[in-house]
């Protein structure tokens, strides 16, 4: 049942004006007004979009009991899109037009009868359509966090992302802001009183080859740092490979760290392509290490993180801070606690990863944004040189 089993991919969204009151009967009663039954659209092109109640892909019976868990709001979306493949448009066009081009003297059809051919196929498609026989229905878990003004979707995708935002807005008349790296950022130099360094911020240039400013996946709009998470996730890798695994967080707690299944990394110059790497921990091979000292920058990566006797398993997209397949488990001596899988003990949990992700991604703003970040630029130089000749030392195979 989307977030309350299982592994969780999803983006994040933070509610910056909500006039809704408390979680409870007022947004039962917004999810059963546009469920997904009960929605309409333009035209055939366009998807239909609808809430579900989020037991399974029909499910539409929503209650306080099975969707309010406490401070948050469980529930799915459904997109219903009716896509007909142009090869049997095709097909039907062709239907249409043989017997209209029977008497015809040239044999092809007239400019008329290809119109009237067209629409013949408009309407059968609309026919067909309303049948469902060509119909696609993608679900998407959703949850409402209202203790912390968030939003979890349970997608990756641009145009479903899109939508399910676009229906929660109208629905609720709320209004969101997507957690990126840059949101991450800008929140904590308002929340500290570094705007003015954030403002001057650009691109660090780690390598010997670098080239200022240059990241091709960057837009370069002054108010978007979100090249801030591929240096994120390359400050992480310098940090536990040459210090500890273990890093105090600001609300005095600690996370333990490393990488874990998977790391992609890519050229920023455009010029040398893209590198993932599948190992149990990918940045001990030979070719992490040198994919990272010819210039390349991790985009995403696989993070097992520890804090509070939790463990979290998810993947991270670095500028999206997009998390893909997270598994949250307990790995304390409290067995009542291990054994807990409640609703209500699945959303703490997500949140607890969540949080601890903001928290270290806060520990490397508060190094990058403050005056340690030159010395921390400095190791992590000395960091790859040192590597480079490691390897140039080793003996051939």
């Amino acid at each position: 049942m989307g977030f309350l089993s299982g592994r969780a991919t999803f983006e994040r969204y933070w509610i910056t004006h909500d006039p809704t009151p408390a979680l409870g009967v007022d947004h039962i009663e917004s999810l059963k007004k546009h469920k997904i039954a009960n929605t309409l659209r333009a035209a055939l092109e366009q998807p239909k979009v609808g809430f579900l109640a989020g037991a399974h892909l029909l499910d539409t019976k929503f209650d306080l009991e099975k969707n309010i868990l406490v401070d948050a709001m469980h529930f799915g979306v459904r997109i219903d899109s009716d896509q007909i493949p142009s090869a049997v448009r095709n097909a039907w066009l062709q239907m249409e037009l043989l017997p209209m081009t029977v008497d015809n003297p040239s044999g092809k059809p007239t400019k008329s009868q290809r119109q009237e051919a067209k629409e013949a196929v408009e309407a059968r498609c609309l026919e067909e359509a309303a049948t469902g026989k060509f119909r696609r229905m993608q679900q998407i878990p959703i949850l409402w966090y209202a203790l912390h003004d968030v939003i979890y979707v349970g997608t990756t995708s641009p145009v479903a992302n899109e939508l399910c935002i676009d229906l929660l807005q109208r629905s609720f008349d709320i209004q969101v802001e997507r957690v990126t790296a840059s949101k991450l950022v800008r929140g904590f130099a308002e929340e500290h009183q570094l705007r003015e360094p954030l403002q001057k911020l650009s691109p660090a240039l780690v390598h010997d080859t670098d080239v200022a400013g240059t990241v091709v996946w960057w837009n370069g709009m002054a108010d978007n740092y979100d090249y801030l998470g591929n240096e994120f996730l390359l400050w992480l890798w310098w940090r536990w490979d040459t210090d500890s695994d273990t890093l105090a967080l600001s609300d005095d707690s600690q996370v333990s760290g490393m990488f874990a299944r998977t790391l992609t990394l890519d050229c920023p110059l455009g010029e040398n392509g893209k590198e993932t790497i599948s190992a149990v921990s990918p940045v001990v091979l030979p070719e992490a290490a040198l994919a990272v000292r010819s210039g390349k920058l991790p985009r995403k990566a696989g993070l097992t993180l520890v804090r509070h006797d939790e463990q979290y398993e998810f993947s991270l997209q670095a500028e999206s801070f997009t998390v893909g397949g997270a598994k949250m488990a307990y790995i304390g001596n409290d067995t009542e606690i291990s054994a807990d899988r409640s609703a209500v003990t699945c959303v703490d949990r997500l949140r607890g990863l969540t949080e601890t992700l903001d928290l270290l991604f806060a520990e490397f703003c508060r190094r990058r944004l403050g005056t340690g970040w030159n010395d921390d630029l400095r190791e992590i130089r000395k960091w790859l040189r040192s590597a480079a000749a490691r390897d140039q030392r080793m003996p051939a195979a």
